[in-house]
């Protein structure tokens, strides 16, 4: 779940600095890709690290 989240956060973050930065459309759209995918990757590292509970 967390790498979901993880993508999630990412793809706003992208967008937020994309936007930032004063990017059309597309510059809007690779920042999304590119953070979305890092976001997930870091968030199923975190699931490898964090416990699960119960």
């Amino acid at each position: 779940m967390l790498n979901f989240i993880g993508g999630g956060l990412g793809i706003v973050l992208g967008l937020w600095t994309a936007r930032r930065r004063g990017g059309n459309r597309l510059d809007l759209l690779h920042y999304a890709t590119i953070f979305g995918i890092l976001g997930f990757i870091l968030g199923a590292f975190a699931m490898l690290v964090i416990p699960a509970p119960g």
